[in-house]
């Protein structure tokens, strides 16, 4: 951190902290380590405090204390994000929703419901269990309802039901200068005013606190299945994604892993497939839908030389399958013990998509790096995992030019630097050549909501 952001934290501030919040702000070296870092391999810059949040109300008051002081301020959930998202890059405070843990309200004849942000989507699966109804969003860890909503998270389930973009209805916000706001009602349209709810949805905390979030939700279908069939080679395998999603099946789930990332799940998760291209499946709605999608799936599929399906009907068999996807990241770095993982993505629209992971699989090669592929080829998305050694200098510049080639060329496709895994200051060097000029608007939004930059600093836009 910088020694003016240091210095704008003192025992002052501590002591207002402690008056807001009693006993739930600490300095403790090791809990503020903890609040610097996320799963990526990007180092841990901790915050000067961390506070223990468990009410909009203290939220409120410990925004206003820091924005009184010129104190920046970090959103922290469960810390499961991939881009140095909760790096105190100018020290500061550290805001810690996760004990805000509360679902406030079902609305099942609405198909909706109203959480704090430190509810978890497995949290909050198993609390509707007994209504029939559902939140299909799926990042893979089990991370905090706000911080999904922050990042604009999607996963596995989203060539279905669409990413957080598309399933939050309302969010309850504090703004840099301690104001709370509401950013919608709960109807599912609305044309009234600016959709403020899509500006907040993605923001990485740069705008606002997130203190509650309005989903909506879905009935869980009659009939679920799961399937994985392998493929002679790469270029088949996504050719049959390309081809199923233009054929209007609507799956629910449809994941690429390549050989490397198969041969690392069958070690990590304990699975026998054979080490090939391969596709995840998922088909959801009555018994004779499912019966019409597996049909025509399997159609497609033989056409590009698939082995049979492998069937997953029984729930834990489909948990042990979906939870071996879910753990591709950890089956990776694996590969090399002691190694650290680079985790990165970018999706192109899907008539791109072969052409675009081809070229990333022969750049991967020449690099001499391990790097396995897995995607949720579904909607264009995928990623990359690249091993290292991070005290490698080499290797760091090999991993990095082929980050950077990965992510020119989605962009030379009309595709983005980053599909759900969001910005942070990992990933904002591409912003400018995605975005060009919108981005000044950007930054000028940036300061008429957070004239002290004093949020999340230093994450997606640099003033």
């Amino acid at each position: 951190m910088t020694a003016a952001a240091k210095s704008r934290f003192d025992e002052q501030l501590l002591e207002v902290l402690r008056q807001i919040v009693g006993e739930r702000v600490t300095t403790a070296d090791a809990i503020r380590e903890q609040h610097g870092k996320d799963e990526s391999f990007h180092p841990s810059i901790p915050p000067d405090a961390v506070v223990f949040a468990h009410s909009t109300d203290e939220v409120s008051r410990v925004v206003t204390a820091c924005a009184e002081r010129g104190v920046p301020i970090v959103p922290f959930g469960t810390g499961t994000s991939l881009e140095g998202h909760v790096a105190a890059l100018e020290g500061g405070v550290c805001i810690d929703v996760s004990q805000m843990n509360n679902v406030l309200a079902v609305n099942a004849e609405d198909l909706d419901c109203r959480v704090q942000p430190g509810v978890t989507r497995k949290q909050l699966n198993e609390y509707l269990r007994d209504t029939g109804l559902f939140f299909p969003i799926d990042p893979g860890a089990d991370a905090s309802l706000g911080g999904m909503t922050a990042t604009r998270a999607s996963g596995t389930n989203a060539v279905r039901y669409g990413t957080m973009r598309e399933n939050v209805l309302s969010l309850e916000v504090v703004l840099a200068d301690g104001r709370v706001i509401r950013t919608a009602k709960r109807s599912k349209k609305t044309s009234a005013g600016y959709d403020m709810t899509r500006l907040f949805v993605g923001s990485e905390g740069t705008l606002g606190v997130i203190t509650e979030v309005t989903l909506r939700l879905y009935g869980i279908p009659e009939a679920m299945s799961a399937a994985v069939c392998s493929f002679p080679d790469l270029e088949s395998a996504v050719n049959t994604v390309i081809l199923t999603i233009q054929s209007g099946v609507p799956v629910a789930r449809i994941e690429l892993l390549d050989e490397v990332q198969m041969d690392a799940c069958n070690k990590y998760s304990d699975l026998d497939y054979p080490v090939q291209p391969t596709l995840f499946f998922e088909f959801h709605g009555s018994e004779r839908g499912v019966v019409e999608q597996v049909e025509q799936v399997e159609a497609i599929a033989g056409d590009f030389g698939a082995s049979e399906f492998n069937w997953a009907r029984k729930a834990e068999d489909r948990s042990k399958l979906w939870q071996a996807r879910h753990d591709a990241y950890y089956a990776g770095i694996a590969l090399r013990p002691g190694g650290k993982g680079i985790a990165t993505d970018v999706c192109v629209p899907i008539s791109r998509l072969a052409e675009c992971i081809l070229e990333t699989k022969k750049d991967v090669v020449e690099s001499g790096l391990i790097a396995p592929i897995v995607g949720h080829v579904g909607d264009g998305n995928f990623h990359l995992v690249i091993v290292v050694d991070p005290d490698d200098k080499d290797e760091m510049a090999r991993a990095e030019a082929l980050n950077e080639r990965m992510v020119m060329r989605a962009l030379a496709m009309d595709g983005t630097c980053t599909g759900e895994h969001g910005v942070g200051y990992g990933k904002i060097g591409f912003l400018e050549a995605e975005h060009g000029e919108a981005l000044s608007v950007m930054r000028d939004i940036k300061r008429a909501l957070d004239p002290g930059n004093i949020m999340n600093p230093g994450k997606i836009i640099r003033l």
